[in-house]
């Protein structure tokens, strides 16, 4: 199920964290996520930028790759942090397509600068979509 209480204000204040160690001279955008695996841990990361843009990588994708690295692949929540002032933060498409890969049916907590959140589905930003299933029709 969702995250609750303590473990919940865990995972917003890791993104919140990440997001300070964001490295974004160019796009002066930093963001932060922090991603609760199956088995309750928490694997953090932020956006790199990179001179040649296209090798930037978000700080979704980072979370997911760390927590790959390290043996997980069963996720039950995200949140992502930016100072979007009043507005919540959303992955990008690509970010979208990549924790797609790991199933619909987790939770992403999308804040505001305020810590204020909205909780969507994955399902629900990513509608339609194409999945790891859809190579086996």
């Amino acid at each position: 199920g969702r995250p609750q209480g303590e473990r919940l204000q865990l995972l917003l204040r890791r993104s919140q964290e990440a997001k300070n160690c964001a490295y974004c001279p160019y796009s002066r955008f930093p963001v932060g996520a922090a991603l609760l695996t199956a088995g309750g841990e928490i694997f953090s990361g932020c956006n790199v930028e990179n001179a040649c843009y296209s090798l930037g990588v978000c700080a979704e994708r980072t979370a997911i790759q760390k927590a790959i690295s390290e043996g997980h692949t069963s996720f039950r929540a995200m949140a992502i942090a930016s100072d979007m002032g009043d507005h919540f933060i959303t992955p990008c498409g690509a970010c979208r397509q990549v924790m797609r890969e790991f199933g619909t049916d987790w939770d992403v907590y999308l804040t505001k600068a305020d810590g204020s959140y909205i909780v969507k589905k994955l399902e629900e930003l990513l509608p339609l979509s194409f999945g790891p299933e859809d190579l086996k029709k």
